[in-house]
């Protein structure tokens, strides 16, 4: 699998699904979906290509009560989505951006020069 240039922590916009226009949906009977929304990357799963997400794609989940004092009951999880259907958001005016990646020269304390790959947003050129 390719490098995922999509880190955790990172603030990403979902790109791709079901508008988040809950009027129209609401009229059909479906729930509005995701696309639009922000959030922080909870976690990276690069074996499958996925992205966890803050508070998009939730699913219900139910709990069995055990014997350990869980109560049971239904509960809200965010499900991961595929990378491809989200986008880093650029930090200077919070829209969606591709990552590019640029080589720079650092100067350590011993006077040596060390190269860093430093992500960027292709729409602004700001660091990431």
């Amino acid at each position: 699998m390719a490098k995922m240039k999509i880190k955790k922590g990172d603030l990403v916009q979902v790109i791709t699904g079901r508008s988040s226009d809950g009027d129209k949906l609401a009229a059909r009977g479906l729930e509005a979906g995701d696309k639009g929304k922000q959030g922080r990357v909870l976690q990276v799963f690069p074996d499958t290509g996925r992205v966890l997400v803050e508070g998009i794609n939730r699913r219900t989940h139910h709990l069995k009560p055990n014997q350990a004092g869980g109560a049971g009951g239904i509960e809200q999880r965010e499900a991961s989505l595929h990378v491809s259907n989200v986008a880093l958001v650029d930090p200077e005016d919070n829209k969606p951006t591709k990552v590019g990646y640029r080589v720079e020269t650092v100067e350590l304390e011993n006077g040596r020069s060390k190269q860093v790959r430093v992500r960027f947003a292709k729409r602004s050129g700001k660091d990431i």
